[in-house]
């Protein structure tokens, strides 16, 4: 029998293709991790990683296995699922990750109305960006994230986990008053030659923001970096630069901020659990009270 733990090192193997990187991922050393793999050759009877060194690959028999992997933990999901729908009542602990802009427009109505319908369900709420979120969900330090995507970008959503859309959303360009005029004329292109406000690496807005403006025929000028674009249009509003941002975040400008709908794809705000969970009492709950919440449009 297959050490499930062992699968999963494993899995994280192909991932994040070194030693090193699954080590601390999971908070223990690489020997402990070599360990583990190696331990895991002698149950399945063949070689699953080639080492060269520091270098690690896997085979083809690791490659195999590690891809296995994901079907073997959907169905050990479904069977905790299973056991919890048998309960008479919704409970335990929930932990639900959520990107900062939507905290107060879903996460703490959903925290509100769980607690409401399910007195005995505790939902946890974590602030987490897509890229964190993710990852967090497939070591189970979450059980259910709202997160987005960028329509533009085509990001495929990793093996193992499953998203269902909430609702769709525009992106805006948020320029200060007096570029309104030359930006509703020309568009994006029209603000080539302006300072712009990024958010750090890795970040889907990061990208999107890059890619409007590459298909514009021109690249950036990121004089300004900040991770809360709330905080970031007080110096749009001072006419210090001129930033991509989902609607979400452009309702209620500041005064001297014109906010204008780009036309074309948008991105998608879903839930995304882990594929086997989709009958998890909580997260059954959960994905219900987000339908409510969801905005019509």
């Amino acid at each position: 029998m297959l050490d499930v733990k062992r699968l999963v090192l494993l899995r994280d193997l192909a991932d994040y293709r070194t030693v090193t990187a699954v080590a601390e991922l999971h908070q223990v050393t690489p020997s402990a991790v070599s360990q583990q793999l190696r331990a895991l050759e002698a149950e399945a009877g063949a070689e699953l990683v080639h080492r060269e060194g520091r270098t690690v690959r896997l085979t083809a028999a690791g490659s195999a296995l590690a891809a296995e992997c994901e079907h073997v933990l959907a169905a050990l999901e479904r069977a905790g699922s299973a056991v919890r729908a048998t309960r008479n009542q919704v409970s335990g602990e929930l932990l639900v990750g959520c990107f900062p802009s939507a905290l107060s427009t879903l996460a703490a109505p959903l925290a509100a109305a769980l607690r409401d319908r399910h007195p005995r369900l505790r939902p946890r709420i974590v602030e987490a960006e897509p890229e964190e979120a993710l990852i967090q969900l497939k070591q189970r330090e979450l059980d259910l994230a709202l997160s987005y995507r960028y329509q533009h970008l085509g990001t495929a959503m990793p093996a193992g986990l499953t998203s269902r859309v909430l609702f769709e959303e525009q992106i805006a360009l948020a320029v200060p008053e007096d570029l309104r005029e030359v930006t509703e004329r020309d568009g994006v292109r029209g603000l080539r030659r302006q300072a712009w406000i990024v958010t750090p690496e890795p970040s889907g807005c990061r990208d999107v923001l890059l890619h409007v403006c590459h298909s514009a025929g021109f690249t950036p000028r990121a004089e300004h970096t900040y991770r809360d674009f709330r905080s970031a249009l007080s110096l749009v509003a001072a006419g210090l630069a001129v930033t991509i941002l989902p609607m979400m975040l452009g309702r209620n400008p500041p005064e001297g901020v014109a906010v204008l709908p780009l036309p074309g794809p948008g991105r998608a705000i879903e839930t995304v659990i882990r594929t086997g969970t989709e009958r998890h009492p909580g997260i059954v709950a959960a994905i219900s009270a987000l339908r409510q919440l969801a905005p019509s449009a």
